[in-house]
């Protein structure tokens, strides 16, 4: 069963969609004369939002341009994976694509619920709230992307991206005055697909029927035989009656 090799990059493919949602979210901040004085990108990585906290830690000022690092800026990271049986479909259901002879077939996903976690933080609350404004008018409660699952066979999926819960902490150094960083946590839930191997299926070329008239006096007194038949050299089907047997003491004559 597991003796070939596949990749599809479901998972790397669904966290480069979430992440391109937030990689062009931008803060202002303005003079004392309401003027916009700076424009600035907030930078997004992948990875938990402890990692950049021990390094704010780590700095002894936050002000330091030699030394710290830019605030306000966003991290993400998956928190779970769970097995989602109300999307189930039948298993044995395949999806088949190509022409010719022979066919790519795939069996239906594996479904499952991606929890994806997003940290926003800032060394200040209006730089935070400008951000946090930025995505929740998008989320009501649920933002939908496409992702290319499966593109040898140009499968894709819509996917819906719902947003479960906002949370916030703040991290303070030294004195109550002396904030250190404050973060938001938005907690996301989206759906992934997990396909199996591609196969080569191939497909029916000939086809024989037998048919009967139910509707006789005697439904059992005739035979026909219907032939659908792509196996001729130009590979067009071409399908005919090719013949009637005659039926004595309910047993068919060959």
């Amino acid at each position: 069963m597991l003796s070939d090799h596949f990749y599809h990059a479901a998972i790397r493919r669904t966290i480069a969609a979430f992440g391109t949602i937030f990689n062009d979210i931008k803060v202002l901040r303005k003079g004392n004369d309401g003027e916009v004085k700076n424009i600035m990108r907030v930078p997004l990585a992948y990875g938990p939002k402890q990692k950049f906290l021990a390094r704010l830690e780590a700095q002894a000022s936050l002000t330091d341009p030699k030394v710290a690092i830019k605030l306000p800026r966003m991290s993400f990271e998956i928190t779970s994976l769970a097995y989602d049986a109300a999307s189930k479909l039948p298993k044995m259901n395949q999806i088949v694509r190509g022409s010719g002879i022979t066919r790519d077939a795939i069996y239906t996903s594996a479904p499952y619920n991606m929890g994806i976690q997003l940290s926003i933080m800032a060394k200040n609350q209006d730089d935070a709230l400008q951000v946090i404004e930025q995505i929740i008018p998008y989320f009501q409660p649920e933002y939908t992307i496409t992702i290319n699952e499966v593109p040898e066979l140009g499968i894709k999926s819509d996917v819906p991206i719902t947003l479960s819960s906002i949370g916030l902490a703040e991290d303070y150094e030294g004195d109550f005055l002396s904030r250190r960083a404050i973060v938001y946590t938005l907690d996301f839930e989206l759906k992934v697909k997990f396909y199996g191997p591609v196969k080569q299926r191939g497909i029916i070329l000939k086809s024989e029927v037998d048919m009967i008239n139910s509707e006789a006096e005697d439904p059992f007194g005739f035979l026909e035989e219907y032939v659908a038949d792509g196996t001729n050299a130009n590979g067009v089907i071409e399908d005919a009656l090719v013949g009637k047997d005659e039926v004595d003491d309910g047993e068919i004559t060959p």
